[in-house]
C-alpha cells in the first residue's frame, strides 16, 4: 500500500517534483528522463513507470527554460525506439514462458490485453500502442515472440517513437505554460493518464464481452452424443 502511496504522491506532485528535481540535478536530469523512457519502453518489468504525463510535464518545464525541448527529443525519441528495440529482442529470445497468472508485474492478463490488440490491429499496434499505458511496454515484446519481422518492427517502432515523444513534450511545451492549464496541473495530469488508460480498458471490456458470448453460444449449441447401439445383427 506504501508503494501505491508513493506512486500517486508522485503523480499528484509530477509539476513540482520534476521541477525540484532539474533545480538540484541539473544535467543529470536529461539522463535520468532517458533511462525513465528507455525502461518504460524497453523492460517489462517496468510498465508502471509514467510516460505520457512525465512527457507532458516535462515539455511545460521545458517552457520555462529549465530544459532545452530540442535536446529532450532527440534524446528521448532515442530512448523510446532503443527501449522498443531491446525489448523486441527479450520478445523473441525467451517468447512468453515467462509470464505467470499469479504474478505481480508480469501478468498473463497483460499480455492477453496487448495480444488483442496486436490481433486486431497487427504490425500497426507498435504505433497505436505507443499512446497506450501497459501495451506500450508489451507490445514490442509480443513482436518480438510472434517473430514480426525486425525491418518491419523497426519501421513502426521509430515512427511511433517520434509521434510518442513530439506529440507530449510538445504539448506541454506549448500548452503547459498556459495559465488555466498551469493552475490546474494536477487535473490535467490525471486527465491524461485517464484518457491514457481508457482505451486498453475499452478493449479488455470487449474482448471479455466477445469471450462470454461465444461461451454463450456454444452452451447453448451443445449436444450431448447420442446413445451407442448396442444391438447386435
Amino acid at each position: 500500500m506504501e508503494l501505491i502511496s508513493n506512486v500517486f504522491d508522485y503523480f499528484l506532485h509530477l509539476d513540482t517534483q520534476l521541477a525540484d528535481f532539474v533545480q538540484d540535478n541539473g544535467g543529470w536530469t536529461y539522463a535520468v528522463l532517458f533511462l525513465i523512457i528507455f525502461c518504460e519502453t524497453g523492460l517489462v518489468v517496468t510498465p508502471f513507470l509514467p510516460g505520457d504525463s512525465l512527457l507532458f510535464a516535462t515539455g511545460a518545464l521545458a517552457a520555462s527554460g529549465s530544459m532545452n525541448i530540442v535536446i529532450l527529443i532527440i534524446l528521448l525519441i532515442a530512448a523510446a525506439i532503443l527501449g522498443d528495440s531491446v525489448n523486441y529482442s527479450i520478445g523473441s529470445a525467451v517468447g512468453t514462458r515467462i509470464f505467470k497468472e499469479d504474478a505481480r508485474i508480469l501478468k498473463k492478463d497483460y499480455l492477453r490485453r496487448t495480444q488483442a490488440f496486436y490481433d486486431k490491429y497487427g504490425g500497426k499496434v507498435i504505433i497505436i500502442g505507443r499512446f497506450i499505458p501497459i501495451v506500450r511496454t508489451y507490445s514490442p515484446f509480443v513482436a518480438g515472440a510472434a517473430r514480426m519481422p525486425y525491418g518491419k518492427f523497426l519501421t513502426y517502432n521509430v515512427v511511433g517513437g517520434i509521434a510518442w515523444i513530439a506529440i507530449f513534450l510538445l504539448a506541454g511545451f506549448f500548452f503547459g505554460a498556459i495559465p488555466v492549464v498551469e493552475d490546474n496541473f494536477v487535473l490535467v495530469v490525471v486527465v491524461i493518464i485517464l484518457l491514457s488508460v481508457l482505451p486498453p480498458a475499452i478493449e479488455y471490456r470487449k474482448t471479455r464481452k466477445a469471450r462470454r458470448m461465444a461461451s454463450s453460444v456454444a452452451s447453448a449449441t451443445h449436444e450431448d452424443p447420442p446413445p451407442e447401439d448396442h444391438s447386435t445383427t
